[in-house]
């Protein structure tokens, strides 16, 4: 199949997509959390390559001429979510591996916004992708002055709003969870930046239609769904819950219905575009979030399983367009019969 795709260049599927203003080479990017700012994994993918530890004949021509830049090949890098200042993460234990899936507990660990923009943030501006900010806050006004001190920096190609964190202003629930508060922090940071604004909605409602609607209705340029699923572990021999907390989020190919259904009804909902992510681990995976009405996927816990996911779901993406006959990746975009 690879060497059909070598000479028959001319009819490989058009990949570019487009979130708002955000243009991107292809669909892919990452789920934030689950690639920090991409340095190990650059590393990795360009170590692997120069070294040949992968048979050439995995990756396509491409992927291949990224050595110097690896994060090149994405369509777009997704950071760990960025705080106002230092956020400690949660205590215990914070990852526990469950039927086809992972249970973890970090707790939005991160140095602040001042460290990201002085040390990860500098190092992405080099790598020739653009760069989705994951944004938290603990309240509107704390994502407001994240985004506005990003708002300093050139290499930001978008910001992409964590509202599954717990708001203090309103007794620590969620923003994601209420409809008025998705759509006032929403509007509060849409003031704060003309970038194309993302917002990532949480599974963890009765109806994620009204949030979206919400969020739209509030000034984002798109969104994202779906974050993890609130789920637990349990002890037995302690008879006590794993996490310190107790709930955690569930990622991995178990939650995919779950985060296709959630697209598929979204996007029905909406008129904007939309990132789908949620349990993707093949070509077949990507595809099928498209057909759901996703404009773009992001690739979370198999990153983990699997640290050269991404080259390989790139190369098997252009494949299966190939052998399925799509020239164009617009003609899965929302394409179920």
């Amino acid at each position: 199949m690879v060497s059909a795709l070598t000479h028959t260049h001319k009819r490989e599927a058009q990949l570019a997509v487009t979130l708002g203003a955000l243009a991107m080479k292809n669909p892919l990017t990452v789920a934030s959390g689950t690639f920090a700012a991409g340095r190990e994994y650059a590393e990795l993918w360009r170590e692997t390559l120069k070294q040949g530890a992968i048979e050439q004949q995995e990756f396509s021509q491409e992927i291949l001429d990224t050595k110097d830049k690896p994060l090149s090949l994405l369509g777009a890098v997704t950071t760990k979510g960025v705080s106002l200042k230092p956020w400690p993460g949660n205590p215990g234990v914070r990852v526990a591996e469950t039927a086809s899936g992972l249970l973890n507990s970090i707790g939005l660990q991160n140095p602040g916004v001042e460290a990201f923009c002085s040390g990860d943030l500098l190092w992405l501006a080099s790598q020739e992708v653009p760069v989705i900010v994951n944004v938290s806050g603990h309240a509107a006004n704390e994502y407001h002055a994240v985004i506005a001190r990003l708002e300093q920096e050139s290499t930001p190609s978008a910001y992409e709003l964590n509202i599954s964190c717990p708001n203090v202003d309103c007794g620590n629930m969620s923003f994601g969870t209420n409809p008025r508060d998705a759509e006032r922090v929403t509007r509060v940071c849409r003031e704060a930046t003309v970038r194309p604004l993302i917002v990532k909605l949480t599974p963890n409602v009765t109806d994620i239609t009204e949030i979206a609607r919400a969020c739209e209705a509030g000034g984002a340029d798109a969104l994202s769904l779906i974050n993890t699923v609130a789920g637990m572990a349990i002890d037995v021999r302690g008879r006590k819950p794993v996490f310190d907390r107790v709930v955690a989020g569930l990622s991995g190919p178990a939650i995919k219905p779950i985060a296709l259904y959630a697209v598929h009804r979204v996007s029905g909902a909406v008129s904007l575009p939309l990132i789908g992510m949620g349990g993707i681990a093949t070509a077949e995976d990507v595809v099928e979030f498209l057909l759901a009405g996703a404009t773009a996927v992001a690739v979370g816990t198999q990153n983990f399983r699997d640290p050269l996911a991404i080259p390989r779901l790139l190369k098997d993406l252009k494949v299966w367009c190939h052998t399925q006959g799509v020239t164009d990746i617009h003609e899965l975009i929302g394409g179920l019969r």
